[in-house]
């Protein structure tokens, strides 16, 4: 019996499913029996109850309650017999044990003990106060402020028990059921003020701050001579930038998965809006799921971050107003954010209309503002399906939002497409215009793992408004071009000066751009300096701006031609080969597009090819062995043209917007590949992947992992 119960647990992904003891004995309940508080057996004439009689095997009834639960053969069910949380079907005797509430709401027992854990005390249909409330095992552990009602024995170590809620903590949360009905405002100038704590955080961290690594600047030349009486055409450069670590102090080893990793005397704060697709096509589990993973995002957010909520389906509304995530703050987000039901079409502009108008109304802000867009389908409102995909998709995003528009605002969307139907270019082009990312959310059980490695960036943001500028030294250079991906860069009209707009870095992240030059021919001495970098960012604890006093110049040897041995730089080549397989993808997508997946695939395996001819894969580089195999599974999901619609082009796109701004995205299903290493993660991503995925199993190392868009090995430094 036992075994079925943990089969379901795994299969739903939950461990707040009722568990069963290994003591469980079907004799102990009788039909004639008074009826119980507890049912938690598979048939449903079996019955068993944390209250028991250590004097005997016979475990007695605890007092009787208008709260329960119970797995009755008939009883109160709830509208049209689902679960208001998850909206499955409730059949009684299927293995899912089911909670009556005193409200005489009904829900499956593992829906609404996820409920409880992280605070919520009112009934997610009547918004009802609650007087008892179920809580998951261990029995013992229970919150604080809340007191069992029924006795502990041995027997209750792994099964549920009932908890009273204090008086004074009923009163709670009247705040969030107020603001869940109460009229949207015409201006969102409600958001809850930053207190004195955000200032003391910032004075606190001036002390400490001098201990912290600066942004570090390295530079590669392609090679590191060229002969006086030889010219070099498009001379490549490599600049290669890392941000400092995090201040926060790491976990030591044990996965502390009760306490958010936020320890904000060491981070800067963060503005988050999450814009919810909640239309007809999210119910069932995946809204279950959504639930599920706004629940840790809530429980991960610090005192000082501020959320807020909105949803959208036909039309949108913010369900939660901009609010600190104090304990009473995460309280009432977990009420609005399981208040949310599934219906009507999806508006997703309408969505991010809303979501762009919180940042414009508000009247403080915290340093990080960032916005998370889920959806599944497609936009039916403003944007029309394909034809003229740069123009209409502009439209789902707010001008306000949209980068380099000069308004002084800096919000990027990070999107996230849910399963097969959601409309992967309209996601990837809301990313790219407002500067955020694009993750194909495959398999419907990753997404808390999506969402934890999105706000374990964005809780760890040490660099802001960074410019990097390249400055041609030697009177006879012109830069020839920049390569940086999406990243804004500006080249002067004299091709002597160059910047690059790289703006936000997490801790130690990683950010590679290649510049050419052509180097003359040069007899006057035994050395020439090409190039200058240097970098100018914002420190967001202490908001001031930080100059790099140190600049790293870029100098090459110019010997006789009879001394000279090149040997080509394997860090430059690398790059190179990113930047190839990324065009290579580009090319492939348009061809794909237009129905040509035989040039796709052509063009895809191409390039997989003129990898392996270059200096770093001769030398056994990881890195170009993880393109290769990126580049198998994007020809692999062109495979039809049915499948590339349900996944390929999402994949691509994925990638695509991974490679473009060197960062982490999700894509794909959840799958176990250990022989590709990960990259562009940052180790703040890593950490809070792994508690999510701790949280959801307690061991995450039997769980399938999540792949990133570019599965590459570790970069400079890290390598072994």
């Amino acid at each position: 019996m036992g075994s079925q119960w943990r089969k379901v647990k795994l299969a739903l992904g939950f461990n707040t499913c009722v568990h069963i003891p290994r003591d469980f004995d079907d004799s102990s309940s009788s039909p004639n029996s008074a009826p119980e508080r507890f049912s938690g057996s598979i048939s449903s004439s079996d019955v068993v109850t944390p209250a028991g009689d250590s004097s005997g095997d016979r475990r007695s009834t605890s007092r009787p309650s208008s709260s329960g639960f119970r797995l009755p053969k008939s009883g109160p069910k709830s509208p049209k017999g689902t679960c208001a949380i998850c909206l499955n079907i409730m059949k009684p005797g299927q293995g899912h044990a089911i909670f009556i509430a005193e409200c005489s709401h009904s829900f499956h027992f593992y829906c609404i003990t996820s409920n409880v854990k992280h605070g919520n005390q009112n009934c997610p249909v009547c918004r009802a106060k609650w007087k008892e409330v179920p809580f998951h095992s261990p029995a013992y552990n229970v919150p604080h402020n809340m007191a069992r009602i029924n006795p502990l024995t041995p027997r209750d170590v792994d099964w549920t028990t009932l908890l009273r809620i204090p008086s004074q903590q009923l009163d709670a949360g009247q705040t969030s059921s107020s603001l869940n009905h109460a009229p949207e405002p015409a201006i969102f100038d409600d958001d809850e003020a930053l207190d004195q704590q955000n200032s003391n955080t910032h004075n606190k961290n001036e002390d400490d701050h001098g201990i912290v690594s600066t942004l570090e600047i390295k530079t590669y030349p392609e090679v590191s001579a060229v002969p006086k009486s030889t010219s070099h055409v498009n001379f490549a450069v490599l600049i290669h930038l890392k941000a400092p670590p995090s201040g926060r102090q790491q976990n030591g080893g044990g996965n502390n998965t009760e306490q958010p990793p936020s320890d904000q005397n060491s981070r800067a704060s963060v503005d988050l809006v999450t814009v919810l697709d909640v239309s007809g096509s999210m119910g069932g589990t995946k809204l279950a799921l959504l639930k599920r993973a706004m629940g840790f995002v809530i429980q991960n957010l610090g005192p000082s971050d501020r959320l807020s909520v909105i949803a959208f389906s036909s039309t949108a509304r913010r369900i939660f107003p901009l609010r600190q995530m104090t304990d009473a703050g995460r309280q009432q987000a977990l009420q609005a954010v399981n208040s949310l039901v599934a219906n009507g079409g999806t508006n997703i502009a309408e969505g991010l209309r809303k979501g762009a108008k919180v940042f414009v109304d508000r009247r403080c802000k915290n340093p990080v503002s960032s916005i998370i867009l889920l959806s599944d389908g497609q936009d039916t409102y403003t944007a029309s399906s394909r034809p003229n995909v740069e123009t209409n998709y502009q439209l789902l995003v707010p001008n306000s939002i949209h980068r380099n528009n000069g308004t002084g605002l800096s919000i990027p969307v990070h999107a996230f497409g849910f399963g097969s139907d959601h409309d992967a270019t309209s996601m990837h082009s809301i990313s790219d215009i407002s500067g955020g990312t694009f993750s194909f959310i495959e398999a419907e059980d990753v997404i808390q793992d999506a969402f934890a490695q999105c706000i374990g960036g964005l809780l760890s943001v040490v660099v802001q408004e960074l410019q990097v500028k390249v400055e041609c030294v030697h009177p006879s250079l012109q830069l020839g071009s920049v390569k940086a991906g999406s990243y804004h860069t500006s080249l002067m009209a004299n091709a002597r000066m160059a910047s690059i707009n790289v703006g936000d870095l997490y801790a130690e992240e990683e950010r590679d751009f290649l510049v050419t030059v052509n180097v003359p021919v040069d007899s006057s001495s035994d050395e020439m300096t090409l190039l200058i970098v240097r970098g100018l960012y914002r420190d967001p604890i202490t908001r001031e701006m930080v100059d790099l006093e140190e600049t790293s110049e870029v100098k090459i040897q110019r010997p006789n031609i009879g001394r000279t041995e090149l040997f080509v730089s394997i860090e430059v080549d690398r790059q190179r080969n990113r930047l190839r397989a990324a065009e290579a993808m580009a090319e492939a997508r348009v061809a794909a597009e237009r129905g040509d997946l035989s040039a796709a695939v052509s063009v895809l395996e191409s390039c997989h090819k003129a990898l392996f001819e270059t200096v770093s894969a001769q030398a056994g580089d990881r890195l170009c062995i993880a393109l290769s195999a990126e580049l198998k599974e994007m020809q692999e999901r062109m495979a039809s043209q049915r499948v590339y619609e349900q996944s390929g082009r999402a994949y691509v796109l994925s990638g695509l917007s991974s490679h473009s701004w060197q960062r982490a995205t999700a894509r794909g299903d959840s799958t176990d590949s250990t022989s590709l290493l990960q990259s562009y993660q940052t180790p703040s991503m890593v950490d809070m992947v792994t508690r999510s995925q701790t949280i959801i199993l307690g061991t995450p190392q039997r769980r399938r992992i999540l792949r990133p868009a570019k599965s590459f090995p570790e970069r400079h430094g890290r390598e072994q």
